[in-house]
């Protein structure tokens, strides 16, 4: 039985298989470019220990537990890349290398990164208060709550998507401007979890509002600037934030397929999980090629000067330690999750909704990214293996 909303698949832990065997395709290096990076490359990251990730890879799509694209590249070049499973059951369509999935709360790097375009500007202060900006919040969050705050998920807003009646009015909601009027409108009617800057939770109700605050400093919409400034310049020409009609009916895009209890996957466009567009905390569209494109233009100057790459990318919040952890230390950026793993940075963020997970990271001073789209509900095992092997 499919999922009937998106709060059930809060509900739901880990993902059910069912028998299927599908393939995809794999590209790894030329052996006399490998050669040539072989004193730069740590010896785990050579095509051996990518020739092993492989067939993980591939066993796990044999036993229907994945279903997408990844694509590891170093230095802007490209050392693997594999598709597997089916963007569209229903027609037989296979994911490719640039098929192009919801990449979920991974969004929230497009908001954060024009929050710091529109900061180094000086256009906008990380310490001003939203009240400064956008009206309709009461005094205890209007007055005390600050862009730094939204940012670090530290300002004690929460989670539209848990508000009472909201996916009954996104329902309804047929253009982007609907979209971002009407869940601003759940956020302003949230209260405080915690004092401001006294205790940290994920908030998908602050990404929101700091895309608002972005379209009101910014004199255009979100998605315009989105557009302009970070899709555009970034050379990411799948990206986009995708309608509903357009999501349904083009054979570029990945179907989420999400698992029910007994395990039966359901293709999660027949009903109405997901809302008429994406917004600022979630579900804008990409390939894994044009994430790794982004992640590139933030790193090499493109998006953001050196001084505020820095800024908005370093460490700013130690996260609790997590049961069985594969990072040592974790801490909340303006615009990343920064984890040390086996002693190395990365940077980067995740993203899921019901049939999506989705992960893009880099390992700064190394060149090296790793991009994981899925149209199913986890791929962690997956992104957790790559870092072994980026991180050796």
């Amino acid at each position: 039985m499919a999922l009937q909303s998106r709060r059930s698949f809060l509900q739901l832990t880990g993902i059910a298989a069912v028998p299927a065997v599908v393939g995809g395709g794999w590209l790894m290096s030329s052996a006399a470019a490998d050669t040539k990076q072989a004193a730069a490359t740590p010896a785990a990251a050579t095509p051996a220990a990518f020739r092993d990730f492989d067939r993980y890879l591939r066993e796990l799509a044999d036993a229907d537990k994945f279903s997408g694209t990844v694509l590891v590249s170093r230095n802007g070049r490209q050392v693997l890349s594999r598709a597997y499973g089916y963007a569209d059951r229903k027609k037989q369509v296979r994911n490719q290398a640039g098929t192009i999935y919801c990449l979920a709360s991974v969004t929230k790097l497009f908001t954060a990164v024009a929050v710091g375009q529109l900061v180094q500007r000086g256009a906008l202060n990380l310490l001003d208060p939203i009240g400064k900006y956008l009206t309709g919040f009461t005094a205890d969050v209007a007055d005390h709550v600050t862009v730094h705050q939204l940012l670090t998920h530290t300002s004690g807003l929460g989670d539209f998507m848990r508000d009472p009646g909201y996916f009954e009015e996104a329902a309804k909601w047929t253009s982007g401007q609907q979209m971002m009027d009407g869940t601003l409108q759940f956020a302003r009617g949230e209260k405080l979890a915690f004092v401001p800057g006294s205790g940290s939770q994920y908030s998908n109700s602050g990404y929101h509002t700091l895309g608002c605050i972005v379209a009101k400093v910014a004199g255009k919409t979100y998605y315009e600037y989105v557009r302009n400034h970070i899709f555009r310049p970034a050379g990411m020409s799948t990206a986009d934030f995708t309608t509903m009609p357009q999501w349904r009916s083009g054979s570029q895009y990945a179907h989420p397929y999400p698992a029910d209890q007994s395990g039966k996957r359901s293709d999660a466009l027949d009903g109405n999980i997901f809302a008429f567009i994406g917004n600022p905390a979630g579900n804008a569209m990409a390939s894994a090629n044009d994430m790794v494109r982004f992640a590139q233009a933030v790193n090499d100057g493109t998006l953001l000067n050196a001084e505020y790459k820095e800024i908005f990318l370093s460490p700013k919040v130690p996260k609790p330690p997590r049961a069985g952890a594969q990072e040592t230390a974790a801490f909340a950026a303006y615009a990343t999750d920064d984890l040390l793993v086996n002693g190395k940075w990365v940077y980067g963020h995740p993203g899921g909704a019901p049939g999506v997970s989705t992960s893009v990271e880099w390992y700064p001073g190394t060149g090296w990214t790793a991009v994981c789209l899925s149209n199913y509900d986890s791929s962690l095992a997956v992104n957790q293996r790559l870092r072994e092997i980026l991180t050796s």
